[in-house]
């Protein structure tokens, strides 16, 4: 399973979140053995702010683990937008 999550922040609150979702990514993968996290951003600038978006991938993750990302977030900018792929074989 993978999941994608997107959203927008503000340029002067980047720093910030990517502080607080590095320490949250953490927690899951010690939490989820063998859990691959990702933080990414969009390379344009946009008035808005910058879009930046969250990857996990595990193999073996729980049915719940999109549900427990979302208890993790708590805090974090709102919207979240979540996607959930599988990957094809």
């Amino acid at each position: 399973m993978r999941l994608y999550v997107y959203y927008t922040v503000a340029e002067p609150e980047l720093a910030s979140v990517t502080r607080k979702v590095k320490a949250m990514q953490a927690g899951l993968s010690a939490a989820h053995a063998g859990l691959r996290c990702e933080l990414l951003r969009r390379p344009e600038r946009r008035p808005a702010g910058v879009t930046v978006m969250e990857t996990y991938v595990g193999a073996s993750l729980p049915d719940d683990f999109a549900g427990q990302l979302e208890a993790a977030a708590v805090g974090l900018p709102q919207p979240r937008h979540v996607e959930r792929f599988e990957l094809l074989i």
